[in-house]
């Protein structure tokens, strides 16, 4: 008779949250195997140290090495096989005898475990059972006190040995996520979720449940720190706090305006991300919907952007069925977006009991003023060129009105493909107060991969060169451009000459 082979796990290290099974396979086998590193001190041992007894068997598995290099010919890869060969033969002449081998394994045996090398290798020719562990994403998530998943939410588990931008690509793409292997690796899973812009969302979790145990926002770990038994943790968003002392969505039927900034997720607030994780539904205008990933557990309702009266209605009857709902724009929702639109259709009675809030995004306006320096260092308005909502003749006049005040000009919508006279109308307008030698920036797609700035005057704008995904920034008197051997600089002082 051969024994039989008994893979156990541990659970995240505290000795208490091991199953019963577990400590009394533990506490019966004749053989126990534990694996450690060279230093030789094993924490799967030391766990399972208050359930051994007297005269049991014990194998140390020590590995020949962790991350340094080798002269091994099949590299570390052939290293680490011809290690766990000759692990499984230890094993195996225990087995053969007749006695019966539990391998200790930390968390689950068959979760990122160095028991399944064992397994792989001796299930097909002995007797074995797997003994499952709690998770150290379990751990993490219960020490923490935040939710993993809820719903039909999805939760991904990444190693993070995976190159940064891999890792990123999947953290947009989940609702929530654990991220293993760190220690040497802490850098780069930093920067994935700084990537997917869901860093402000992310915690660090390090030797959970033991005496060492530690937590804190990911964003504020020193990667110097960061020991190989540690994860990062992405909760579900649906409980996730890590926004709360500056954001709280309600827990039902409420209507969020949001500003996602010009571009991507990098130009995002984390107040806003906060928000977007918290919905179950999110509407929009279509192309601003698709910047942000797909989660399983909500439901976009994209639209034409010219339904803006029509979409925040739709919005707010979503929250009087109890829905989350968040309503997007791009830049910032108060400046010629959802806003405006919301809580006009939200003062009307029929909506009177319906929780709005609007939370701030970053201007295009700004984001193109900071490409050249400061164009809108001092006062400055912001102008629509669209005749859509309001008539030419009051565009002119404000047009009219700025110029005569010397106020720097940020002008929105300023072309599109059934709208492209207004561009050169305006610069005539303005040519009557302003010099010819006036600065003028054209932003176009700021933040993207075909962001293209050109700084050129007055006199110069042509109208073909702007279209609706562009911006205009247009100098005052006191704007100047100064070109330097380290770039050119647009500002406008803030001292003004008279004072």
């Amino acid at each position: 008779m051969t024994g039989r082979l008994w893979g156990v796990g541990l659970g995240p290290g505290d000795p208490e949250l091991m199953t019963v099974k577990a400590a009394r396979l533990i506490g019966s086998a004749d053989v126990i195997a534990f694996h450690s590193a060279r230093h030789g001190q094993s924490i799967a041992r030391s766990v399972a140290a208050p359930y051994l007894r007297a005269g049991q068997l014990e194998e140390h598995l020590m590995y020949p090495l962790t991350t340094e290099t080798t002269d091994h010919p099949g590299g570390y890869q052939g290293a680490m096989d011809d290690f766990y060969a000759e692990c499984a033969a230890r094993l195996a002449t225990h087995l053969d005898a007749g006695r019966d081998v539990v391998v200790l394994a930390e968390g689950d045996p068959l979760f990122y475990g160095s028991y399944m090398h064992m397994h792989k290798r001796l299930a097909d020719r002995y007797a074995c059972e797997v003994v499952p562990g709690v998770t150290s994403v379990s751990a993490a998530a219960a020490v923490l006190g935040r939710p993993l998943c809820e719903r039909d939410e999805v939760l991904t588990v990444l190693p993070g040995t995976l190159p940064p931008d891999v890792l990123a690509e999947r953290l947009r793409t989940t609702d929530a996520a654990a991220v293993m292997k760190l220690g040497r690796t802490f850098s780069n899973v930093r920067e994935a979720f700084e990537l997917a812009g869901r860093l402000d969302e992310a915690w660090y979790v390090e030797r959970a449940t033991t005496s060492d145990q530690r937590t804190a926002p990911l964003a504020e770990v020193d990667p110097d720190s960061v020991p190989y038994f540690s994860l990062a943790l992405l909760p579900s968003p649906i409980n996730n706090t890590a926004a709360d002392d500056e954001f709280r969505l309600a827990t039902e039927g409420s209507v969020t305006v949001v500003g996602l900034g010009p571009a991507g997720p990098e130009w995002m607030t984390p107040q806003a991300r906060a928000a977007i994780a918290a919905a179950d539904d999110l509407v929009g205008y279509g192309p601003y919907l698709d910047r942000l990933p797909d989660r399983a557990r909500q439901r976009k309702h994209g639209s034409d952007n010219r339904v803006e009266s029509e979409r925040a209605a739709f919005a707010l009857d979503l929250a009087r069925k109890g829905s989350r709902v968040v309503v997007v724009s791009s830049g910032d929702p108060g400046v010629f977006a959802m806003a405006s639109a919301v809580t006009e259709v939200a003062s009307e009675p029929a909506y009177a009991d319906i929780e709005v809030a609007v939370l701030p995004g970053l201007t295009a306006a700004q984001a193109v003023a900071s490409r050249v320096g400061a164009p809108l260092g001092h006062d400055y308005c912001v102008l629509s060129l669209s005749d859509r909502l309001k008539p030419w003749e009051v565009i002119a006049a404000r047009l009219t009105a700025a110029a005569q005040a010397d106020l720097a000009i940020a002008i929105y919508n300023p072309a599109s493909k059934s709208r492209t006279w207004q561009v050169g109308a305006t610069r005539e307008l303005l040519l009557e107060h302003r010099a010819a030698t006036t600065p003028v920036v054209i932003g176009r797609a700021v933040g993207g991969p075909a962001e293209s700035i050109t700084v050129t005057t007055l006199a110069d704008l042509d109208p073909e060169q702007v279209d609706m995904r562009c911006l205009l920034l247009i100098g005052s008197s006191q704007t100047q451009v100064v070109d330097r051997e380290a770039g050119r600089l647009v500002f406008t002082p803030r001292r003004y000459p008279s004072a």
